[in-house]
């Protein structure tokens, strides 16, 4: 006897039972599988490492779902599935949360030596991992723990090492001075990714200021700001408008468009910088847009990356005038050591004195901050550690153009190409003391002063090289020694490498590359890269770029890309708005894991964003689509609940039956559920091999909810046949396996109940075999010859059936009959007339009619009395309506009605047609449009039903 499932589905009793369970037994190791098929490719997928910063966000719970459906998928699919964990040191990031904690406790890194620093940080990434691993555990990721990776390990760090190594001797990694995105607060280089802008951009001004010519007059001492005004009768100036009037300091040109007529004549003059009085020129550059502003920019190539590469092009000197701290240093004349934002203040009233500034206007700026400081980012010239990208770059792209890389949805192609054709040389340096250093030793100035003096008395006067790449200090100073003799003194580069370098290794560093291991031998190249669309180039191009490089190999064949969890008007889930921010933990307590899994992967198609509609009930946050999920898995609960009951029951011999009754009656609706259950099979596969997984998700939703719960079970109850025991044992079977990868947890309870209640003895009953549901093989559509002979028959006539007692149904609700009265029903129904009438029972049982006054034939006449006639194809319906209500009664409340609406629309007409529609609020007019419109069209139907009941 199988063991009672309790009524309801309490996720918090079975999700770490069962996970525990999985893991102990090995089943997430691809060499425990049990199920392979010999010509099924393997599925191997690396998770995007989250950063060991705190705890996961909704989007690594979107990330979780979608790559563990399509995991559990393939595993049951018979691929050789390894899906691979770990998180990422996150330089930046992991530092940041680190000395903000520090700060709390009264300690600064400053205070700190870098090791004493480091072993804090250490301290942090073992109780961060903590948590990250028992959150994806708990959103029930069946990734393979045993091979978890982290990106400073030892092994991961040799390979970060190895390919530096490799690039560095190829003459790709290179130390240059060039602008970087520098965060004044955290004083270091910063990536793009690290730099993060409003969608609308942020509000601020643009102030038009007016720049003397050379040839205008000056009432006041030689170029002494703030001791004079400009003539007011001269007319030689040039007007540029900025958002960041304190970078004029350090402006070196003006440059207008050649094609601009405005401005050809003043092409060649010089102006007068304000504030410093330097005499600027006025330069031509195509790349200045006429309708910015005046069509005149200020061009300040040490403070904007648009203008360095225009004083590039142009020969300008860069002049900076702010520190690494965003102060004004000395090259900022009257404003030395003000703050920057301190400056423009000041700089902008000394304008106005001035007679300088023309106007100021409110302007929403795209104003970049740094991800972690929320500093607003510097465009800086630094001396940085560069890679040469441009012919991985070329690789990259290729590998999408010829098909060896394909990215789902193409429509993110576009993007690729445009990034990776356009590329710039990547920026690899960090000012960090977290992450891995740069494994470049300089040479120190007493070895190298000896050198200089010793290489004149050498013949070639050949100069040695002043630092040396190697995989650590030992090495180095064994190459150092063979060049300066043995008393050389080597010093590392402080800096470390941006946190995308290691993370572009990721999918091969974490088989064991650069060794030829067994793991990379079995899986790499990965199959599957899985991420947000955001990442698309900072992270993905990246491993397929060095992927390329070093193993000669695209990491992955397909990129499958997500959306962004929205807030439901469309804005990006934040701290600063935290009424609208999610935690999926609290999602999980309130819903369930296979809640919040069903519709993150439901609620949006590849590549799309999710709009998370979250409201406050009771103090909690609710979404109702997660509700909904829930309300699923319990559908799914009561639904197996009963067809374990029903299995019970023939286990205990409560089942009786004739074959009169099993050919006439069950066969056809068994017959029908077993072929529409292949149809679902047949377009759940398609949909997931297409990576369609949202429309898969809503596939089954519909067909378990309404065909199978709402149809099927019914129907079924009309039947003790073993033949309906097996096929509800088998449709469940098959759901279940179907709806695993969307829901792990609550399916693979259900299966080992459904397993333990199978007694050996019923004819038909599903496999249930194997150890685990996770373990099992997922459906495979039914041969042809294997279909039930009378299929085709079943997909006519039990979907008519359907429309027949839904239309019964509606006319029910419709007049409002009360639940335990039965109707009379004709049924004309042509050729199902024979088939129909074997589901009288049905009829009757689920459409509550009066099994005496039922009439189905092939042509039946419509009564001679009133009746409500439904035309259903070839099926015609008729309700008598004498059956359905009281007409005498039904007449006199529908008079009542009606009486009441025309009242209600003498008086809108009379609003509408005097003073109110001249007088009152536009929107109280059109509320009492509205309220007429309504009223006019239940006066029309209760005058048609009352026709209907002359």
């Amino acid at each position: 006897m199988a063991t009672q499932l309790p009524k309801s589905y309490d996720p918090q009793s079975v999700e770490d039972r069962l996970y525990r369970w999985w893991e102990e037994n090995g089943y997430f190791k691809p060499e425990s599988q049990l199920y392979v098929r010999q010509n099924e490719p393997k599925f191997v997928i690396t998770i995007p490492p989250p950063n060991v910063t705190g705890t996961l966000h909704m989007g690594h719970a979107l990330t979780s779902a979608i790559e563990d459906l399509m995991t559990r998928y393939y595993r049951m699919k018979g691929a050789r599935t390894l899906y691979v964990p770990g998180t990422d040191h996150a330089g930046i990031a992991t530092q940041s949360v680190v000395e903000k904690k520090l700060a709390k406790e009264g300690r600064r890194r400053q205070d700190m030596s870098r090791s004493e620093f480091l072993h804090e940080v250490w301290a942090w990434k073992d109780y961060s991992h903590q948590i990250i691993t028992r959150q994806q555990k708990k959103l029930g990721i069946s990734a393979d723990w045993s091979r978890e990776r982290f990106t400073l390990d030892e092994g991961l760090s040799r390979a970060v090492l190895t390919a530096f190594k490799h690039l560095y001797d190829k003459g790709l990694i290179y130390r240059d001075t060039r602008m970087i995105n520098w965060d004044p607060v955290q004083l270091t280089s910063v990536s793009d990714l690290e730099v993060e802008f409003e969608d609308e951009g942020e509000p601020g001004f643009l102030w038009t200021i007016r720049y003397p010519l050379q040839t205008n007059r000056w009432e006041g001492p030689q170029h002494a700001w703030g001791s004079g005004r400009w003539a007011e009768g001269a007319t030689e100036w040039i007007t540029v408008a900025t958002t960041r009037p304190e970078t004029l300091l350090g402006d070196t040109a003006v440059a207008v468009n050649p094609e601009d007529d405005r401005y050809q004549y003043k092409l060649g003059c010089q102006a007068v910088l304000p504030v410093i009085g330097r005499v600027i020129p006025i330069i031509a550059d195509t790349t200045v847009d006429m309708a910015f502003g005046t069509g005149a920019v200020k061009i300040t190539p040490a403070h904007d990356f648009a203008d360095y590469d225009m004083g590039k092009r142009h020969h300008l000197p860069f002049v900076e005038v702010m520190d690494p701290t965003a102060r004004m240093n000395e090259n900022a004349g009257p404003y030395q050591g003000l703050d920057r934002f301190e400056c423009r203040k000041r700089i902008v009233e000394d304008l106005k004195k001035e007679g300088l500034l023309v106007k100021v206007e409110d302007y929403r700026v795209r104003l970049g901050r740094g991800q972690r400081s929320g500093a607003v980012i510097e465009p800086r010239i630094s001396m940085q550690w560069f890679c040469n990208v441009k012919d991985m770059a070329a690789m990259a792209a290729q590998a999408v153009r010829d098909g060896r890389v394909r990215i789902v949805p193409d429509r993110f192609e576009k993007t690729w190409f445009h990034w990776l054709d356009n590329i710039r040389d990547w920026c690899i340096s960090r000012q960090l003391w977290w992450g891995h250093q740069i494994p470049i030793w300089y040479v120190d100035q007493d070895s190298l002063r000896r050198a200089a003096e010793d290489r004149q008395h050498r013949a070639d006067g050949a100069e040695p090289p002043a630092q040396f790449c190697a995989m650590n200090e030992q090495e180095a100073y064994e190459q150092a020694r063979a060049v300066y003799g043995p008393d050389v003194k080597l010093v590392q580069d402080p800096d470390v490498l941006d946190t995308w370098f290691s993370s572009g290794l990721w999918p091969f560093s974490t088989l064991g590359w650069p060794d030829d291991t067994p793991d990379m031998r079995a899986y790499y190249p990965t199959t599957m890269l899985e991420t947000g669309y955001d990442i698309l180039f900072f992270w993905v191009a990246r491993m397929v770029m060095m992927g390329l490089e070093l193993t000669g190999q695209p990491p992955f064949n397909v990129v499958y890309l997500h959306g962004l969890i929205r807030t439901a008007d469309g804005e990006k889930m934040s701290k600063s708005r935290p009424d609208k921010l999610v935690d999926p933990l609290d999602m999980i307590e309130t819903y369930g894991t296979d809640a919040l899994r069903f519709y993150l992967v439901t609620a949006g198609a590849p590549g799309g964003d999710i709009k998370m509609d979250v409201k406050i009930i009771d103090g909690k946050k609710r979404v109702e689509r997660i509700e909904g999920a829930r309300n699923f898995a319990n559908k799914l609960w009561n639904a197996t609940r009963y067809v374990i009951g029903r299995v019970d029951a023939f286990a205990q011999n409560r089942l009786q039956t004739t074959e009169d009754r099993l050919q006439t009656t069950d066969r056809m609706v068994n017959a029908w559920i077993r072929a529409r259950t292949n149809q679902v099979v047949v377009d759940t596969r398609r949909l997931m091999d297409d990576y369609q997984y949202g429309e898969a998700g809503k596939l089954l939703y519909e067909f378990v909810w309404s065909d199978f719960c709402d149809w099927y079970i019914e129907l079924s109850k009309l039947s003790k046949s073993p033949e309906t025991v097996a096929t509800l044992a088998h449709t469940t079977d098959v759901i279940l396996r179907l709806l695993h990868p969307f829901m792990p947890f609550v399916t693979e309870e259900l299966w080992q109940h459904l397993k333990r209640a199978m007694p050996a003895n019923l004819p038909g009953a599903p496999d249930l075999s194997w150890p685990a549901l996770m373990l099992a093989p997922y459906p495979q559509p039914a041969p042809a010859d294997h279909q039930p002979d009378d299929a085709t028959d079943a997909l006519r006539v039990v979907p008519a059936l359907q429309e027949v007692i839904r239309a019964i149904r509606n006319a029910r609700a419709e007049h409002t009959v009360d639940v335990g009265k039965r109707i009379p029903a004709v049924i004309s129904a042509g050729s199902l007339a024979g088939a129909f009438e074997t589901q009288r029972e049905a009829i009757v049982t689920l459409a509550r009619v009066d099994a005496g006054a039922l009439t189905i034939a092939e042509f039946a006449p419509p009564p001679d009395h009133k009746a409500i006639t439904y035309a259903l194809g070839e099926v015609t319906v008729y309700l008598p309506l004498s059956g359905l209500i009281d007409l005498d009664q039904e007449r006199k409340r529908l008079a009542g009605e009606l009486a009441e609406l025309e009242k209600a629309i003498a008086r809108s007409e009379s609003l509408l047609n005097g003073d109110f529609a001249r007088r009152a609020p536009a929107n109280l007019v059109e509320k009492e449009r509205a309220r007429l419109a309504e009223a006019t069209l239940k006066r029309d139907q209760i005058r048609d039903r009352l026709a209907q009941l002359r």
